[in-house]
C-alpha cells in the first residue's frame, strides 16, 4: 500500500470533522471520518448582554459558533486563538478580529500585551470544561473575565464502521488527535481495538497524554497547537513512509 493511500482517522467534532475532510482530501489523501466528540449546546446557560462586555474571547471555533448560534452581535472585538478560531470569527462576520498564536495561556498574555484592562469583562465562550487556565492569567494582569460555556463535549457512542475496519487491517493507518478531550475519548472507544500498526499526530503535548495507554505504533506532535502544525505532522509521516 502506497503511503498516500493509508486511511487518516479524523476524530474531531462535527463541522470540524468535515472541514479537516476536505483538506486531506485536496491532498489526494484517504480521510476517515471518526468523531470521538459530539457538541451539546447548553441552551439554559445565559449570556450577558453584548453592551455590558469589553470584548469576547474564543479559544476554538466551537466557541464562535456557540456564541453566533445565540447572539446576532457582531460589535465586540473577538480574541481568537489561532488561525481556524480567527477565521471562524471573520467568517461569522465579526469586523476586529485579534489573532494569537499558541494555546489559552498564550492568547491571555497576547490580549494583555495588545490591550488594558477595561471596567466591563470580557467573555470567554468554551466548553463547560475548560480548565480556566485563561481567565486566572487575564485576571494575574488586572482584566476581568466573564466565563460562559455556551456547550459541552460529550463521548460518541463508538468510533465510525470505516474507522474500525481501517484500525483492524494489517496496513498502518494515521489518526489526528485536535485536544486533549479527543485524545481522551478515542482511548476510551478503543478498548477492544488493536493499534499496533496505527500513527498518531497529536496537536500538542498535552492532547497526546492519554495517548501513552495505547500501544501505538507512533506518536508525533505538531510543531505548532493548531491545525497547520497537524498538516506539516502529517506532511512529513506521509514523506517519512513514502522513503
Amino acid at each position: 500500500m502506497s503511503a498516500t493511500s493509508l486511511p487518516i482517522l479524523i476524530t474531531r467534532a462535527e463541522p470540524g470533522a468535515s472541514e479537516t475532510q476536505q483538506r486531506i482530501e485536496a491532498l489526494g489523501l484517504q480521510a476517515v471520518k471518526t468523531p470521538v466528540l459530539t457538541i451539546q449546546p447548553r441552551a439554559d446557560e445565559l449570556l450577558p448582554d453584548p453592551q455590558s462586555l469589553s470584548g469576547l474571547v474564543f479559544t476554538s471555533a466551537n466557541g464562535v459558533r456557540a456564541f453566533v448560534e445565540r447572539s446576532a452581535d457582531r460589535s465586540l472585538a473577538a480574541w481568537c486563538v489561532g488561525p481556524a478560531t480567527a477565521n471562524a470569527a471573520r467568517d461569522a462576520g465579526f469586523g476586529t478580529v485579534h489573532e494569537s498564536a499558541g494555546n489559552a495561556v498564550d492568547l491571555a498574555d497576547f490580549i494583555a500585551r495588545r490591550s488594558v484592562p477595561a471596567p466591563a469583562p470580557l467573555l470567554h465562550v468554551a466548553n463547560h470544561a475548560a480548565k480556566g487556565d485563561l481567565k486566572q492569567t487575564l485576571e494575574a494582569h488586572g482584566f476581568r473575565v466573564t466565563f460562559a460555556p455556551l456547550y459541552e463535549m460529550r463521548v460518541a457512542d463508538a468510533l465510525s464502521s470505516p474507522a474500525v475496519q481501517a484500525l483492524r487491517a494489517v496496513e498502518p493507518a494515521i489518526v489526528l488527535i485536535h485536544s486533549a478531550k479527543g485524545g481522551e475519548a478515542f482511548v476510551r472507544l478503543c478498548e477492544d481495538v488493536r493499534l499496533q500498526n496505527l500513527i498518531a499526530i497529536a496537536i500538542s503535548e498535552n492532547a497526546a497524554q492519554s495517548l501513552m495507554a495505547l500501544s501505538l505504533s507512533e506518536t508525533r506532535i505538531a510543531s505548532q497547537p493548531n491545525e497547520d502544525g497537524l498538516f506539516d505532522a502529517l506532511a512529513t509521516v506521509i514523506a517519512t513512509l513514502s522513503a
